[in-house]
Protein backbone atom coordinates (compact mmCIF):
# COMPACT_ATOMS: atom_id res chain seq x y z
CA UNK A 1 0.00 0.00 0.00
CA UNK A 2 2.84 2.33 0.89
CA UNK A 3 4.43 1.58 -2.47
CA UNK A 4 1.22 2.54 -4.29
CA UNK A 5 1.12 5.88 -2.53
CA UNK A 6 4.64 6.60 -3.67
CA UNK A 7 3.93 5.73 -7.32
CA UNK A 8 3.20 8.66 -9.59
CA UNK A 9 3.22 7.55 -13.24
CA UNK A 10 4.10 4.27 -15.00
CA UNK A 11 5.28 2.89 -11.65
CA UNK A 12 7.61 5.87 -11.16
CA UNK A 13 7.96 7.38 -7.69
CA UNK A 14 6.94 10.93 -6.74
CA UNK A 15 10.55 11.67 -5.78
CA UNK A 16 11.58 11.25 -9.42
CA UNK A 17 8.77 13.51 -10.60
CA UNK A 18 9.80 16.31 -8.23
CA UNK A 19 13.47 15.91 -9.19
CA UNK A 20 12.27 16.21 -12.78
CA UNK A 21 10.35 19.38 -11.88
CA UNK A 22 13.50 20.84 -10.31
CA UNK A 23 15.41 20.09 -13.51
CA UNK A 24 12.57 21.53 -15.60
CA UNK A 25 12.67 24.89 -13.78
CA UNK A 26 16.46 24.99 -13.80
CA UNK A 27 16.57 24.34 -17.52
CA UNK A 28 13.94 27.01 -18.21
CA UNK A 29 16.36 29.42 -16.57
CA UNK A 30 19.58 28.08 -18.12
CA UNK A 31 18.22 27.75 -21.65
CA UNK A 32 16.85 31.26 -21.72
CA UNK A 33 20.54 32.19 -21.49
CA UNK A 34 22.64 29.39 -22.97
CA UNK A 35 21.74 29.61 -26.71
CA UNK A 36 22.41 33.36 -26.70
CA UNK A 37 25.61 33.31 -24.68
CA UNK A 38 28.04 32.38 -27.53
CA UNK A 39 26.65 35.16 -29.74
CA UNK A 40 26.66 37.57 -26.77
CA UNK A 41 30.32 36.73 -26.20
CA UNK A 42 31.42 37.11 -29.82
CA UNK A 43 29.20 40.00 -30.99
CA UNK A 44 28.79 42.09 -27.83
CA UNK A 45 31.93 41.35 -25.81
CA UNK A 46 34.22 40.69 -28.80
CA UNK A 47 35.45 37.23 -27.73
CA UNK A 48 36.97 34.82 -30.28
CA UNK A 49 35.68 31.34 -31.11
CA UNK A 50 38.69 29.82 -29.35
CA UNK A 51 37.86 31.84 -26.21
CA UNK A 52 34.26 30.58 -26.41
CA UNK A 53 35.65 27.05 -26.46
CA UNK A 54 37.97 27.90 -23.55
CA UNK A 55 35.08 29.22 -21.45
CA UNK A 56 32.89 26.19 -22.09
CA UNK A 57 35.76 23.74 -21.69
CA UNK A 58 36.98 25.18 -18.38
CA UNK A 59 33.42 25.47 -17.08
CA UNK A 60 32.58 21.85 -17.89
CA UNK A 61 35.93 20.49 -16.72
CA UNK A 62 35.47 22.25 -13.38
CA UNK A 63 32.07 20.65 -13.04
CA UNK A 64 33.60 17.28 -13.89
CA UNK A 65 36.10 17.26 -11.05
CA UNK A 66 33.39 18.23 -8.60
CA UNK A 67 31.05 15.54 -9.93
CA UNK A 68 33.62 12.94 -8.89
CA UNK A 69 34.01 14.49 -5.45
CA UNK A 70 30.31 15.14 -4.84
CA UNK A 71 29.31 11.60 -5.81
CA UNK A 72 31.90 10.12 -3.46
CA UNK A 73 31.03 12.60 -0.70
CA UNK A 74 27.32 11.75 -0.87
CA UNK A 75 28.27 8.07 -0.53
CA UNK A 76 30.49 8.87 2.45
CA UNK A 77 27.96 10.93 4.42
CA UNK A 78 25.08 8.63 3.46
CA UNK A 79 22.93 11.51 2.16
CA UNK A 80 22.24 12.93 -1.32
CA UNK A 81 19.80 15.80 -0.80
CA UNK A 82 22.02 18.35 1.06
CA UNK A 83 24.69 18.17 -1.65
CA UNK A 84 22.05 18.49 -4.38
CA UNK A 85 20.51 21.56 -2.70
CA UNK A 86 23.91 23.27 -2.41
CA UNK A 87 24.62 22.64 -6.09
CA UNK A 88 21.34 24.00 -7.39
CA UNK A 89 21.61 27.03 -5.09
CA UNK A 90 25.06 28.02 -6.38
CA UNK A 91 23.93 27.77 -10.00
CA UNK A 92 20.86 29.89 -9.27
CA UNK A 93 22.93 32.65 -7.66
CA UNK A 94 25.28 32.96 -10.65
CA UNK A 95 22.61 33.63 -13.28
CA UNK A 96 21.44 37.21 -12.48
CA UNK A 97 25.08 38.36 -12.28
CA UNK A 98 25.47 37.76 -16.03
CA UNK A 99 23.46 40.94 -16.53
CA UNK A 100 26.39 42.94 -15.12
CA UNK A 101 29.32 41.55 -17.13
CA UNK A 102 31.48 43.78 -19.33
CA UNK A 103 34.17 41.32 -20.49
CA UNK A 104 34.62 37.73 -21.54
CA UNK A 105 36.72 36.96 -18.46
CA UNK A 106 33.79 37.90 -16.22
CA UNK A 107 31.58 35.49 -18.14
CA UNK A 108 34.24 32.82 -17.62
CA UNK A 109 34.14 33.45 -13.85
CA UNK A 110 30.33 33.23 -13.70
CA UNK A 111 30.17 30.14 -15.90
CA UNK A 112 32.75 28.66 -13.54
CA UNK A 113 30.45 29.37 -10.57
CA UNK A 114 27.43 27.96 -12.38
CA UNK A 115 29.30 24.78 -13.27
CA UNK A 116 30.57 24.39 -9.70
CA UNK A 117 26.92 24.15 -8.75
CA UNK A 118 26.25 21.64 -11.52
CA UNK A 119 29.29 19.62 -10.46
CA UNK A 120 28.04 19.40 -6.90
CA UNK A 121 24.48 18.36 -7.73
CA UNK A 122 24.63 16.02 -10.73
CA UNK A 123 26.15 12.79 -9.38
CA UNK A 124 24.19 12.72 -6.08
CA UNK A 125 21.00 13.57 -7.98
CA UNK A 126 21.46 10.72 -10.47
CA UNK A 127 22.25 8.34 -7.62
CA UNK A 128 19.05 9.52 -5.90
CA UNK A 129 17.06 8.82 -9.08
CA UNK A 130 18.55 5.31 -9.34
CA UNK A 131 17.75 4.62 -5.67
CA UNK A 132 14.20 5.98 -6.02
CA UNK A 133 13.35 3.59 -8.88
CA UNK A 134 13.03 -0.17 -9.21
CA UNK A 135 15.51 -2.02 -11.42
CA UNK A 136 12.80 -2.86 -13.96
CA UNK A 137 11.75 0.81 -14.23
CA UNK A 138 15.20 2.38 -14.13
CA UNK A 139 15.33 3.27 -17.81
CA UNK A 140 11.81 4.69 -17.67
CA UNK A 141 12.69 6.75 -14.57
CA UNK A 142 15.79 8.27 -16.15
CA UNK A 143 13.88 8.75 -19.40
CA UNK A 144 11.12 10.69 -17.62
CA UNK A 145 13.65 12.80 -15.75
CA UNK A 146 15.52 13.56 -18.96
CA UNK A 147 12.22 14.41 -20.66
CA UNK A 148 11.25 16.89 -17.94
CA UNK A 149 14.75 18.33 -17.98
CA UNK A 150 14.63 18.86 -21.73
CA UNK A 151 11.04 20.17 -21.57
CA UNK A 152 12.46 23.05 -19.55
CA UNK A 153 15.00 23.49 -22.29
CA UNK A 154 12.11 23.88 -24.75
CA UNK A 155 10.20 26.37 -22.66
CA UNK A 156 13.31 28.42 -21.87
CA UNK A 157 14.31 29.18 -25.48
CA UNK A 158 10.67 29.85 -26.40
CA UNK A 159 10.47 32.39 -23.58
CA UNK A 160 13.70 33.97 -24.79
CA UNK A 161 12.34 34.02 -28.37
CA UNK A 162 9.18 35.84 -27.20
CA UNK A 163 10.85 38.17 -24.71
CA UNK A 164 13.93 39.23 -26.67
CA UNK A 165 12.04 41.45 -29.16
CA UNK A 166 9.97 42.93 -26.31
CA UNK A 167 13.22 43.75 -24.51
CA UNK A 168 14.69 45.36 -27.67
CA UNK A 169 17.16 42.45 -27.87
CA UNK A 170 18.67 43.49 -24.53
CA UNK A 171 20.55 40.40 -23.35
CA UNK A 172 21.12 41.76 -19.86
CA UNK A 173 17.44 42.24 -19.07
CA UNK A 174 16.74 38.72 -20.32
CA UNK A 175 19.47 37.31 -18.06
CA UNK A 176 17.79 38.94 -15.05
CA UNK A 177 14.39 37.44 -15.89
CA UNK A 178 15.99 34.03 -16.34
CA UNK A 179 16.96 33.91 -12.66
CA UNK A 180 13.30 33.68 -11.51
CA UNK A 181 12.59 30.01 -12.40
CA UNK A 182 16.01 29.05 -10.99
CA UNK A 183 14.92 30.43 -7.61
CA UNK A 184 11.71 28.37 -7.64
CA UNK A 185 13.62 25.20 -8.53
CA UNK A 186 15.51 25.41 -5.24
CA UNK A 187 12.23 25.81 -3.33
CA UNK A 188 10.75 22.67 -4.94
CA UNK A 189 13.90 20.73 -4.13
CA UNK A 190 13.94 21.86 -0.52
CA UNK A 191 10.29 21.14 0.29
CA UNK A 192 9.26 18.16 -1.88
CA UNK A 193 12.28 15.97 -2.64
CA UNK A 194 13.18 13.31 -0.06
CA UNK A 195 16.10 10.98 0.52
CA UNK A 196 15.32 7.61 -1.08
CA UNK A 197 16.50 5.69 1.99
CA UNK A 198 18.57 6.08 5.12
CA UNK A 199 22.20 5.05 4.78
CA UNK A 200 24.98 4.95 7.32
CA UNK A 201 28.07 7.10 6.97
CA UNK A 202 30.85 5.18 5.28
CA UNK A 203 33.61 3.94 7.56
CA UNK A 204 37.17 5.09 6.88
CA UNK A 205 38.11 1.52 5.96
CA UNK A 206 35.52 1.60 3.17
CA UNK A 207 36.99 4.62 1.41
CA UNK A 208 39.43 2.63 -0.74
CA UNK A 209 36.71 0.15 -1.70
CA UNK A 210 34.55 3.04 -2.91
CA UNK A 211 36.95 3.55 -5.85
CA UNK A 212 37.25 -0.15 -6.76
CA UNK A 213 35.23 -0.98 -9.89
CA UNK A 214 35.29 -3.98 -12.18
CA UNK A 215 36.62 -4.17 -15.73
CA UNK A 216 33.26 -3.64 -17.43
CA UNK A 217 32.66 -0.35 -15.67
CA UNK A 218 36.19 0.82 -16.51
CA UNK A 219 35.65 -0.11 -20.17
CA UNK A 220 32.39 1.82 -20.15
CA UNK A 221 34.20 4.91 -18.80
CA UNK A 222 36.77 4.55 -21.61
CA UNK A 223 33.95 4.47 -24.18
CA UNK A 224 32.41 7.59 -22.66
CA UNK A 225 35.78 9.38 -22.69
CA UNK A 226 36.50 8.56 -26.35
CA UNK A 227 33.01 9.63 -27.39
CA UNK A 228 33.20 12.89 -25.42
CA UNK A 229 36.50 13.89 -27.02
CA UNK A 230 34.43 14.32 -30.18
CA UNK A 231 31.47 15.91 -28.41
CA UNK A 232 32.50 19.54 -27.97
CA UNK A 233 30.38 22.29 -26.46
CA UNK A 234 27.02 22.86 -28.16
CA UNK A 235 28.03 26.52 -28.37
CA UNK A 236 29.76 25.62 -31.65
CA UNK A 237 26.48 24.36 -33.08
CA UNK A 238 24.96 27.80 -32.52
CA UNK A 239 27.93 29.44 -34.24
CA UNK A 240 27.57 26.99 -37.15
CA UNK A 241 23.88 27.86 -37.39
CA UNK A 242 24.62 31.57 -37.33
CA UNK A 243 27.25 31.13 -40.05
CA UNK A 244 24.72 29.42 -42.33
CA UNK A 245 22.15 32.17 -42.12
CA UNK A 246 20.13 31.46 -38.95
CA UNK A 247 19.31 34.93 -37.58
CA UNK A 248 19.92 35.72 -33.93
CA UNK A 249 16.23 35.92 -33.06
CA UNK A 250 15.71 32.33 -34.31
CA UNK A 251 18.61 30.80 -32.35
CA UNK A 252 16.49 30.19 -29.19
CA UNK A 253 13.79 28.63 -31.41
CA UNK A 254 16.38 26.32 -32.94
CA UNK A 255 17.46 25.20 -29.47
CA UNK A 256 13.79 24.72 -28.64
CA UNK A 257 13.42 22.34 -31.62
CA UNK A 258 16.38 20.31 -30.40
CA UNK A 259 14.86 20.02 -26.95
CA UNK A 260 11.39 19.22 -28.31
CA UNK A 261 12.76 16.14 -30.06
CA UNK A 262 14.86 15.34 -26.99
CA UNK A 263 11.79 15.58 -24.73
CA UNK A 264 9.45 13.56 -26.96
CA UNK A 265 11.98 10.75 -27.45
CA UNK A 266 13.45 10.47 -23.91
CA UNK A 267 10.66 8.60 -22.11
CA UNK A 268 9.90 6.18 -25.00
CA UNK A 269 13.67 5.54 -25.29
CA UNK A 270 13.83 4.83 -21.56
CA UNK A 271 10.94 2.39 -21.81
CA UNK A 272 12.60 0.80 -24.87
CA UNK A 273 15.88 0.39 -22.95
CA UNK A 274 13.99 -1.43 -20.16
CA UNK A 275 12.55 -3.83 -22.77
CA UNK A 276 15.37 -4.51 -25.26
CA UNK A 277 18.36 -3.57 -23.11
CA UNK A 278 20.40 -0.45 -22.54
CA UNK A 279 23.26 -1.51 -24.83
CA UNK A 280 21.24 -1.50 -28.06
CA UNK A 281 19.71 1.89 -27.34
CA UNK A 282 23.12 3.41 -26.51
CA UNK A 283 24.62 2.04 -29.72
CA UNK A 284 21.75 3.52 -31.77
CA UNK A 285 22.38 6.85 -30.09
CA UNK A 286 26.09 6.82 -30.99
CA UNK A 287 25.25 6.04 -34.63
CA UNK A 288 22.77 8.91 -34.87
CA UNK A 289 25.26 11.29 -33.26
CA UNK A 290 27.92 10.40 -35.83
CA UNK A 291 25.46 10.93 -38.67
CA UNK A 292 24.36 14.33 -37.30
CA UNK A 293 27.92 15.60 -36.86
CA UNK A 294 28.81 14.58 -40.40
CA UNK A 295 25.72 16.57 -41.36
CA UNK A 296 26.96 19.67 -39.50
CA UNK A 297 30.31 19.21 -41.25
CA UNK A 298 28.84 19.32 -44.76
CA UNK A 299 25.67 21.43 -44.31
CA UNK A 300 25.28 24.21 -46.88
CA UNK A 301 22.01 25.92 -45.97
CA UNK A 302 19.85 26.93 -43.01
CA UNK A 303 17.28 24.19 -43.69
CA UNK A 304 20.01 21.60 -43.14
CA UNK A 305 20.68 23.13 -39.72
CA UNK A 306 17.03 22.84 -38.66
CA UNK A 307 16.95 19.16 -39.66
CA UNK A 308 20.29 18.43 -38.00
CA UNK A 309 19.28 20.01 -34.69
CA UNK A 310 16.22 17.73 -34.68
CA UNK A 311 18.43 14.69 -35.38
CA UNK A 312 20.85 15.79 -32.66
CA UNK A 313 17.91 15.93 -30.24
CA UNK A 314 17.05 12.33 -31.14
CA UNK A 315 20.58 11.27 -30.19
CA UNK A 316 20.16 12.81 -26.75
CA UNK A 317 16.72 11.29 -26.30
CA UNK A 318 18.07 7.83 -27.05
CA UNK A 319 21.41 7.89 -25.28
CA UNK A 320 21.35 10.33 -22.37
CA UNK A 321 18.98 8.49 -20.05
CA UNK A 322 20.17 5.06 -21.20
CA UNK A 323 23.80 5.89 -20.41
CA UNK A 324 22.89 7.08 -16.91
CA UNK A 325 20.74 4.02 -16.24
CA UNK A 326 23.55 1.79 -17.54
CA UNK A 327 25.84 3.11 -14.79
CA UNK A 328 23.41 1.75 -12.17
CA UNK A 329 23.14 -1.53 -14.11
CA UNK A 330 26.92 -1.98 -13.97
CA UNK A 331 27.37 -0.87 -10.33
CA UNK A 332 24.99 -2.83 -8.12
CA UNK A 333 26.31 -1.60 -4.75
CA UNK A 334 24.25 1.39 -3.63
CA UNK A 335 27.02 2.68 -1.35
CA UNK A 336 29.23 3.09 -4.45
CA UNK A 337 26.62 4.54 -6.82
CA UNK A 338 27.39 8.19 -6.11
CA UNK A 339 31.08 7.58 -6.78
CA UNK A 340 30.24 5.64 -9.95
CA UNK A 341 28.14 8.52 -11.26
CA UNK A 342 30.97 10.83 -10.31
CA UNK A 343 33.38 8.91 -12.52
CA UNK A 344 30.86 8.79 -15.36
CA UNK A 345 30.11 12.51 -15.29
CA UNK A 346 33.77 13.25 -14.55
CA UNK A 347 34.85 11.46 -17.72
CA UNK A 348 32.31 13.44 -19.73
CA UNK A 349 33.33 16.81 -18.35
CA UNK A 350 37.10 16.33 -18.24
CA UNK A 351 37.09 15.42 -21.92
CA UNK A 352 34.89 18.40 -22.80
CA UNK A 353 37.78 20.87 -22.35
CA UNK A 354 40.10 19.23 -24.90
CA UNK A 355 37.08 18.46 -27.13
CA UNK A 356 36.02 22.10 -27.24
CA UNK A 357 39.57 23.38 -27.73
CA UNK A 358 40.23 20.81 -30.48
CA UNK A 359 37.05 21.69 -32.37
CA UNK A 360 37.72 25.42 -32.01
CA UNK A 361 41.29 24.94 -33.27
CA UNK A 362 40.27 22.70 -36.19
CA UNK A 363 37.54 25.13 -37.23
CA UNK A 364 39.76 28.20 -37.01
CA UNK A 365 42.77 26.52 -38.67
CA UNK A 366 41.04 24.38 -41.31
CA UNK A 367 37.26 24.49 -41.67
CA UNK A 368 33.94 23.65 -40.01
CA UNK A 369 33.84 20.48 -42.14
CA UNK A 370 37.09 19.16 -40.68
CA UNK A 371 36.10 20.13 -37.14
CA UNK A 372 32.69 18.42 -37.10
CA UNK A 373 33.96 15.39 -39.05
CA UNK A 374 36.47 14.82 -36.24
CA UNK A 375 33.59 14.55 -33.78
CA UNK A 376 31.71 12.13 -36.02
CA UNK A 377 34.72 9.82 -36.43
CA UNK A 378 35.27 9.62 -32.65
CA UNK A 379 31.59 8.75 -32.15
CA UNK A 380 32.00 5.85 -34.57
CA UNK A 381 35.18 4.74 -32.78
CA UNK A 382 33.44 4.85 -29.39
CA UNK A 383 30.59 2.78 -30.81
CA UNK A 384 33.02 0.16 -32.10
CA UNK A 385 34.71 -0.13 -28.68
CA UNK A 386 31.31 -0.35 -26.98
CA UNK A 387 30.12 -3.05 -29.37
CA UNK A 388 33.32 -5.05 -28.93
CA UNK A 389 33.22 -4.83 -25.14
CA UNK A 390 29.51 -5.27 -24.40
CA UNK A 391 28.10 -7.33 -27.26
CA UNK A 392 30.81 -9.86 -28.05
CA UNK A 393 32.27 -10.55 -24.60
CA UNK A 394 30.35 -12.90 -22.35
Amino acid sequence: MEREKQDFLWGIKKNIFFLGLVSFLTDVSSDMIYPLLPVFLTDVLGASRVFVGLIEGIAESTASLLKIFSGWFSDKIGKRKPVVILGYSLSSLSKPLLALVTSGWQVLFLRFGDRVGKGLRTSPRDALIAESSSETKRGTSFGLHRAMDSAGAIFGPLLAFLLLPLLNENYRHLFLLASIPAFFSVLVLFFWVREAKERKRAETSQTKKAFAFDGKFKLFILVVAVFTLGNSSDAFLFLRANGLGIKLVFVPLLWGLFNLVYTLSSTPAGILSDRIGRRKVILMGFAIYGFSYFGFAFATSSIHIWLLFALYGLYYGLADGALRAFVADLVKEEDKRGTAYGFYHGAVGLCTLPASLILGYLWQTFSAGVAFSFGAVLAILAGMIFYSGFFRKK
